[in-house]
């Protein structure tokens, strides 16, 4: 059976713009396993566009990266494209991945009623320290890595045939590692390790942690 993964990159803000350029490695990691990716780039983040697709292809694995609330994910221009309520039966039969502040509190465990496989994101704000002088090349900001390469871990994983719950022990075992090198970085980066420590306590995994793509 082929695989397919269906991700969401804005890239509006400073915030999106990092989480746009993280994301091509998760891409190329998936293209080199020949899943077959699907990538709302930009302006196709929006809504309309991201109902039509989930409702049209049979994808395993969606990846949201965007802003949110404890009921939703946003994504272009902070448009609001799942909300507990309205369409979250959209994520059925999917392993879900939202890289968005809080949107794993209601609208995770409310996906899971729904019919989603899992769903893994942050159950409260997800912060992301960044250098203001690489701003404009987050690939070379070395402080916003130890933020985000959990995160590529966790999706990489899943794509290699791991489980969600491999997955996300791996990926909490690399924030442990940044939250300590933070720690020993100096006054300058121990000062960032408590949001580091902050999105270890509320990255959370709700449904079947079993699963696998």
């Amino acid at each position: 059976m082929s695989v397919s993964m269906i991700i969401t990159r804005p890239d509006h803000d400073d915030v999106t713009h990092y989480l746009h350029s993280w994301s091509e490695q998760i891409i190329s990691e998936a293209e080199s396993k020949n899943v077959k990716v699907v990538d709302l780039e930009k302006n196709r983040a929006i809504r309309r566009e991201v109902e039509n697709v989930l409702e049209k292809i049979p994808a395993q694995i969606v990846i949201f990266n965007g802003h949110g609330s404890d009921s939703s994910i946003a994504d272009h221009n902070f448009e609001v494209l799942i909300k507990s309520g309205e369409n979250e039966s959209l994520l059925k039969s999917k392993i879900v991945y939202a890289i968005s502040c809080s949107s794993g509190k209601i609208l995770g465990p409310k996906s899971i009623d729904a019919g989603a496989i899992s769903f893994t994101g942050y159950d409260d704000i997800f912060f992301l320290a960044r250098d203001p002088i690489k701003i404009s090349r987050p690939l070379e900001d070395g402080l916003a890595e130890l933020f985000l390469k959990h995160s590529n871990v966790f999706v990489i994983s899943l794509i290699k045939g791991n489980s969600v719950s491999d997955s996300f022990e791996k990926s909490k075992f690399i924030m442990k590692e940044n939250f300590t090198k933070l720690l020993a970085g100096g006054d300058s980066k121990s000062s960032v390790a408590r949001y580091l420590w902050w999105n270890y306590k509320h990255f959370v995994s709700h449904g079947n942690l079993n699963a696998t793509i």
